[in-house]
């Protein structure tokens, strides 16, 4: 349950990191490229060096745009998927995904891949956020999907490393933290990755 308090400082955080997000959109329009520039190292602290499957997600605004380490992760043999909202309160569902192949509405409105598409698990995942701390902290949107989803996948064996992809200026460090809210396992940004766990 949401303290009320909790509750209201996020609002908060969230108004003021959407705006800091858009501007830095504004001032590093290369962003998105210089991170995927670092994607080596991301691989290689999270153990991922042999190719798997990535689930990205579709910008909206000025979220970070995953696409151009979409396409490094790809040319590396990596498949690509991204997530689908098919039941309220419920975790999200991956599935396979190339550029080009046509997206619907998802229960949530957000652009998805067909319901015919092949359901996949990830070995890694990739999820934007409003800001984060060094210590795993993330601002979401607050809708609760990924939270949901990645509780589900760290009760499975092996779960996939948990990544938010970032402009290094989202940076925070009072990032309030409730029971339910999942911790990063690293952040990549243009700057380069941050680990936040370092025992894959």
């Amino acid at each position: 349950m949401t303290h009320p308090r909790l509750a209201a400082a996020k609002i908060t955080l969230r108004l003021d990191a959407r705006a800091r997000r858009k501007a830095l959109m504004i001032e590093h329009p290369e962003a998105d490229w210089m991170a995927a520039d670092h994607a080596d190292a991301m691989l290689a602290a999270t153990g991922r060096t042999r190719a798997g499957v990535v689930a990205l997600y579709r910008a909206l605004g000025a979220e970070f745009d995953p696409r151009p380490l979409g396409e490094t992760l790809r040319k590396a043999g990596w498949t690509l998927a991204l997530p689908a909202v098919v039941a309220e309160d419920a975790p999200l569902v991956f599935r396979a995904w190339t550029p080009g192949e046509p997206l619907a509405h998802d229960l949530s409105g957000l652009s998805a891949p067909l319901a015919t598409a092949k359901e996949v698990r990830p070995d890694l995942v990739i999820a934007p956020l409003l800001a984060f701390d060094r210590q795993g902290g993330r601002l979401g949107q607050g809708g609760g999907h990924y939270d949901r989803t990645l509780a589900a996948l760290r009760g499975e064996p092996s779960p996939p490393p948990f990544i938010g992809l970032a402009y290094s200026g989202q940076e925070r460090t009072d990032l309030p933290r409730e029971p339910h809210d999942q911790p990063l396992d690293g952040i990549l940004t243009e700057a380069g990755y941050i680990a936040v766990r370092k025992d894959f």
